[in-house]
C-alpha cells in the first residue's frame, strides 16, 4: 500500500508513467469507465475547497466508483474533538481510499500513520499539495512537450503557497530549470526553499513583475491567500500587489504559459481569460485526469 503525501514519493519515473496513464484517460477515457466498479473514495476536508474535492469526487465517478465524506471540520467529529488519527481509522472501515485535506502541515502525514487504505494528500496548510502539483506538471508537458531547459516565474505569494513549494520541489529534478520568484520581500519563499531545496540551483528573486515577464516560458500566478495571515492589516496591505491584466501580458512571449492553481480573486484580471497563453482553465480539467490515474495507481488498478 502507497500513500502521496508530497510530490517527491514518487520518483521521476513514476511521475512520468503517472502522467502518461493521464495522457491515455484524455484520450480514451471510455475505456476506464468501470475501472473502480465497487471502490469507495473519501473525502475528508477540513478546510473549503471548490475544484480539489469536487475534482476527486468526479474522477471517482468517471472510474465506476462512489464517494463519501465531509466538506468542512464543522460537519465532521473534528468538532467533537475526534483526532486525525481516531477520524482515518474509522473512515478505513468504510472506504477503500480517501483523500484529505487538513489546515495544519503534517495532518496527512499522521493519517497515513494509522490507515488501513491509501492517504491522498489534498493540501495540507502551507505545505504541500501534490496533486496540483502532478496537475501543473501534466499541463506544462501537454503544452509545452517537456520541463527541462525553461524558465518559470512563480508570482504572488511565495511564502504560504503550497502549491509552489511542491512544484518547486517536482521541477528541480530536471535539467537546466531556471526559476523567477516574484514576490514582496515579505511573501518571500520560506528560508528552507532557499537553503535546501533551491540550493545549486539557478534562481532569482525579484520585486517587479513586468520586468520578469519577457524572461518566461512559464507564469505561475498565486493569490495573496487571505486565511493565510494572522493579521488583516498585513492581508490588505499585500492582496493587490501584484495583477496581471493583458497590458501587462504583452511583455511576456507569444508563447508564455499562464498558470493559476485557483481560484483567484483579482491577481488576474478577466480580459487575460481569452488569451491563448491562459492556460489555467485547463488546469482544470487536466486535473480530472491526473487524478483518475493516481487513483487507479494508488488502487493498482492501473
Amino acid at each position: 500500500m502507497r500513500h502521496l503525501l508530497n510530490p517527491l514519493d514518487f520518483t521521476v519515473e513514476e511521475t512520468e508513467q503517472l502522467l502518461n496513464l493521464a495522457k491515455d484517460i484524455e484520450e480514451n477515457r471510455s475505456r476506464y469507465a468501470h475501472k473502480c466498479d465497487g471502490k469507495v473514495l473519501a473525502t475528508l476536508f477540513y478546510e473549503p475547497s471548490t475544484r480539489t474535492r469536487l475534482s476527486f469526487e468526479s474522477s471517482m465517478l468517471h472510474l465506476g466508483g462512489t464517494c463519501l465524506g465531509f466538506s468542512s471540520a464543522g460537519s465532521s467529529s473534528a468538532s467533537k474533538g475526534e483526532s486525525v488519527a481516531d477520524t482515518i481509522r474509522v473512515i478505513s472501515c468504510y472506504a477503500d481510499i480517501c483523500a484529505m485535506r487538513h489546515p495544519k502541515e503534517g495532518a496527512a502525514k499522521v493519517a497515513s500513520l494509522h490507515s488501513r487504505i491509501p492517504v491522498i494528500n489534498a493540501g495540507d496548510g502551507g505545505h504541500q499539495h501534490p496533486t496540483q502539483t502532478l496537475t501543473d506538471l501534466y499541463t506544462i508537458r501537454s503544452l509545452k512537450g517537456h520541463f527541462d531547459n525553461i524558465t518559470i516565474g512563480f508570482c504572488g505569494d511565495l511564502k504560504y503557497g503550497r502549491t509552489v513549494h511542491s512544484l518547486i520541489e517536482s521541477l528541480v529534478r530536471y535539467p537546466n530549470v531556471h526559476f523567477i520568484l516574484i514576490s514582496p520581500p515579505e511573501l518571500r519563499v520560506p528560508s528552507y526553499m532557499r537553503d535546501d531545496v533551491l540550493k545549486g540551483f539557478d534562481y532569482e528573486e525579484v520585486t517587479s513583475l513586468e520586468e520578469a515577464l519577457p524572461k518566461l516560458d512559464v507564469l505561475y500566478m498565486t493569490r495573496i491567500q487571505r486565511e493565510r495571515f494572522f493579521n488583516e492589516e498585513e492581508y490588505e496591505r499585500m492582496k493587490d500587489c501584484y495583477i496581471l491584466n493583458r497590458s501587462k501580458l504583452q511583455l511576456a512571449p507569444k508563447d508564455c504559459l499562464v498558470l493559476h492553481p485557483l481560484p483567484r480573486v483579482n491577481e488576474i484580471s478577466v480580459d487575460v481569460d481569452d488569451d491563448p497563453r491562459a492556460a489555467y482553465f485547463r488546469q482544470v480539467q487536466n486535473g480530472l485526469y491526473v487524478r483518475m490515474a493516481l487513483i487507479l495507481t494508488l488502487l493498482d488498478l492501473a
